[in-house]
């Protein structure tokens, strides 16, 4: 079968909605939570601080035992799940909108956090889903076209919803926003239930046996190897993106010129970039995109030092516009070979009888940058401008390609078997 031929499948044309519908609540969160509460007047050390509100991406190994253990009626132990936490998701963001950042923090505080949760349950149960669905050699292209899905998912929150947000009231932007959810529940209704393997007959072997398999597959060491490349890889580009929004309105750039130039300049190198990294996967294999793709991911962080050497502009000129967009294509394109790798890689790391537990517990760990070091960006913007702030975000991208020379050693894989 031709590279072509696999991509245009029914089981990848699934991958695009489940990265879509897994991609939205996270970037609503990351995107355009902060563009609301910025506009609203809130403090910089405040929106970088609701980074924390994200624990459930990093603790949600805890309750994924459950739902590789028990069934919910009717759709199966993964549909049934997909389209509770779907449904939840639409009717928690509709009504987010409806509170004022001034008076009701602490109302929106707790919605936001309820929606992180919603959303790392989906993506326990789709991440195993799309583990059950894809063959063995469809890991690498599988989760690339994922990552597409899931970074154009970022351009409603990132795009749409901020340009409409300078002609709508904001009940209404997070309305719209919402109803993007249907797509994935009707995909949910649509897909048949996979039955790759048989889920644990109890619940204590739904929580001991995936940390067993995985400790003792190659021994304590690799174990803590592989746990400490997958908390480092994405470290520096994380905490680079973590307050992305509030950045670009510092510099000058009004919110339907960072919904028109920067979201849209990233759409095209996201998908160039993710797509052509399942595609190389294919030939070269996972070890060697992650150093390939890794270095990608560094220099693109150094396009956003250089963007802030700049300084606030008064003025916003077509030459402005252009290194915004230059800037954000760059970043796209390495987040968008990175991440490909990365993610093809935990999915080829998870045992096929324990994917949502070993798959939750590697995601959660990569996670942690996002949820924990990213909280400090609004301080670390403060006390290091936003230069100097990049400039150590690049620095903690090493630490994750030297792990490479253990985990993923050029010459430890020819090809994606």
């Amino acid at each position: 079968m031709t590279i072509w031929q696999q991509l245009f499948t029914r089981r990848m044309a699934i991958c695009i909605f489940t990265g879509f519908v897994s991609g939205l609540p996270l970037y609503l969160l990351l995107n355009l939570v902060p563009a609301w509460l910025r506009t609203e007047h809130i403090d910089l050390k405040v929106i970088g601080a609701f980074a924390l509100i994200q624990f459930p991406y990093t603790w949600k190994f805890l309750w994924s035992p459950f739902l590789d253990r028990y069934a919910l009626p009717l759709l199966g132990r993964r549909r049934g799940w997909m389209l509770l936490t779907q449904a939840s998701l639409l009717v928690v963001i509709a009504s987010m909108g409806g509170f004022s950042p001034q008076n009701d923090l602490g109302t929106i505080v707790l919605l936001a956090t309820l929606l992180a949760f919603l959303s790392a349950t989906q993506d326990i149960v789709l991440d195993a889903y799309r583990r059950e669905l894809l063959l063995d050699n469809e890991l690498g292209l599988g989760n690339a076209v994922h990552v597409n899905a899931y970074r154009i998912a970022g351009l409603i929150p990132g795009s749409v919803s901020l340009i409409l947000a300078d002609h709508l009231p904001w009940d209404m932007v997070f309305l719209i926003t919402a109803l993007f959810m249907i797509p994935g529940m009707v995909m949910t209704l649509m897909v048949k239930e996979p039955h790759r393997a048989a889920p644990p007959k109890t619940l204590r072997e739904a929580v001991i046996e995936p940390f067993h398999e995985f400790i003792t597959r190659k021994g304590w060491q690799s174990a803590l190897l592989i746990l400490a490349f997958l908390f480092f890889y994405k470290l520096g580009d994380s905490l680079c993106t973590a307050l992305a929004t509030p950045f670009y309105l510092d510099m000058g750039f009004t919110k339907s010129q960072i919904g028109l130039i920067a979201k849209n300049a990233g759409l095209w190198p996201a998908v160039i970039g993710a797509l052509l990294g399942g595609i190389w996967m294919l030939k070269i294999g996972i070890n060697r995109a992650l150093w390939l793709f890794g270095v990608v991911q560094v220099v693109s962080i150094f396009g956003f030092y250089w963007l802030a050497t700049q300084g606030h502009q008064t003025e916003i000129t077509a030459t402005n516009l252009m290194q915004l967009g230059f800037v954000i294509g760059l970043e796209a394109l390495g987040v968008g070979l990175g991440t490909a790798a990365f993610v093809a890689y935990i999915a080829q790391s998870t045992h096929p009888a324990y994917t949502a537990t070993q798959f939750a517990l590697f995601t959660s760990l990569a996670a942690v940058p996002r949820t924990f070091v990213n909280a400090t960006a609004g301080w670390l913007v403060e006390q290091l401008q936003w230069s100097g702030f990049f400039l150590m975000c690049a620095a903690l991208a090493i630490p994750g390609m030297l792990l490479l020379f253990k985990v993923a050693p050029w010459n430890g894989e020819t090809k994606l078997k």
